[in-house]
């Protein structure tokens, strides 16, 4: 459910008219009374008559006493000190307050939120009480693993997977995955990049596919993820590198769930060196899934307000979920633009320094237009030499501008959830 907290009776008919089945309250007195009777209470709008001063003050108890409870601040205006106090007080999301479609979207949002950090609760509690109830085994449980590992093969090699993550879209995110992929493939590691984005998935078109299968065809396998489905499932851009497509079309009748999309990603990770996951944009069921298996996530933004509401909101959610944040790079694409925004304030404000800097050029949309890696096409790109750094740092190898492997004719030359 969602509580609206708006004095105004104008204001609060058009949040109510737009959140079905809200309740409202005209205090924060009365707030605090619908949240102690409602403990699973998942989001709080507040609305633009609200005093700011009073909204933050609000949004900081949360933060400490309710973590999984989503604040959603409406404002006539939004403007940059705004949305900075906003977002260090631990607001989720700062909406205009004629945005009503956005303002939907941000509950949506919070609900998604608050089932993933309920569930991360839930799983604790059972984890804790296994462990005392197995505490007084734990001795003999050790000596007979012991023993067993001793007498079993080896397990099987489980490769890295990397996760490219934003909260807003347009600010490079699928540019950067399918570079990535294609780095880490010409540097002779097999690769498996995964288009998660199934409504508005590109990673196909940016590497000039047509594939036949795609994500929504897991659920033929009924659950049963192993080596041979995954094989079957993608398309070979070159040797080295594979690819699972989204969907080409959204109105499929048959839709991947989270449950085989982690099964993929799992069986995936032991057949390849790199599973590199492109997602959607939001913390969905998907999303979840490849963050909860993931051994690094690439955070991707530009230098603007937006992207960094959308990046703060997104560093906000993995630290509530706990994925540690010695996992996370963070990518700034078009950091040469002069807009008054610096990036010495970007990282301020996200508390994160800028692992990879990409500057803007013609030349990525040009390769984008012709269905090129950017690093194939124009290698000697300074955003080309970021990304194979990277890459090369990942598979601890030094990067040479060595002829690219070739991809095959007809393509041109181109949670469980982690806890700290």
């Amino acid at each position: 459910m969602t509580v609206i907290l708006e004095p105004n009776q104008v204001h609060l008919a058009l949040a109510q008219a737009t959140l079905h089945g809200s309740v409202a309250v005209s205090s924060l007195e009365e707030l605090g009374d619908h949240l102690r009777d409602t403990p699973h209470e998942f989001a709080v709008v507040i609305g633009p008559s609200v005093d700011l001063a009073e909204a933050t003050s609000f949004a900081q108890w949360v933060r400490v006493q309710r973590p999984e409870l989503g604040v959603i601040m409406m404002r006539h205006e939004v403007d940059s000190s705004v949305l900075s106090g906003a977002l260090r007080s631990g607001m989720r999301e700062v909406v205009e307050a004629r945005d009503l479609a956005g303002l939907t979207t941000a509950v949506q949002r919070a609900r998604s939120v608050a089932t993933a950090i309920a569930q991360t609760m839930e799983d604790e509690l059972q984890a804790a009480t296994t462990a005392a109830v197995a505490g007084v085994e734990a001795a003999s449980a050790a000596a007979f693993a012991a023993a067993a590992q001793a007498s079993v093969a080896p397990e099987t090699p489980k490769g890295t997977t990397l996760t490219v993550f934003s909260t807003k879209g347009g600010v490079g995110k699928t540019v950067v995955a399918t570079n990535l992929a294609v780095a880490l493939a010409d540097l002779g590691k097999k690769v498996c990049l995964v288009d998660l984005d199934v409504n508005n998935g590109d990673v196909a078109i940016m590497l000039q596919l047509s594939p036949t299968r795609n994500v929504n065809d897991l659920v033929a396998f009924n659950g049963q993820i192993d080596d041979h489905a995954v094989t079957s499932l993608v398309t070979a851009f070159s040797s080295n590198l594979s690819v699972l497509a989204a969907p080409v079309h959204i109105d499929t009748p048959d839709q991947a769930t989270s449950e085989d999309i982690g099964k993929f990603l799992d069986t995936a990770a032991t057949l390849y060196d790199y599973v590199v996951v492109d997602t959607s944009g939001v913390f969905d069921d998907h999303s979840l899934a490849a963050l909860d298996r993931s051994d690094r996530i690439l955070l991707v933004g530009t230098l603007d307000i937006p992207a960094l509401k959308g990046l703060k909101l997104a560093v906000s959610t993995l630290d509530l979920l706990n994925f540690p944040r010695d996992t996370w790079d963070l990518v700034l694409n078009r950091a040469d633009g002069k807009v008054g925004l610096s990036i010495e304030e970007y990282q301020n404000t996200l508390d994160l320094k800028a692992d990879i800097r990409l500057e803007s050029s013609r030349d990525v949309l040009t390769a984008v237009n012709r269905g090129e890696a950017l690093v194939r096409a124009f290698p000697n790109h300074p955003n080309s030499k970021a990304l194979l750094s990277y890459a090369g740092t990942l598979a601890g190898a030094t990067v040479a501008h060595d002829v690219p492997e070739q991809a095959p004719a007809g393509r041109g030359s181109r949670l469980r959830l982690r806890r700290s």
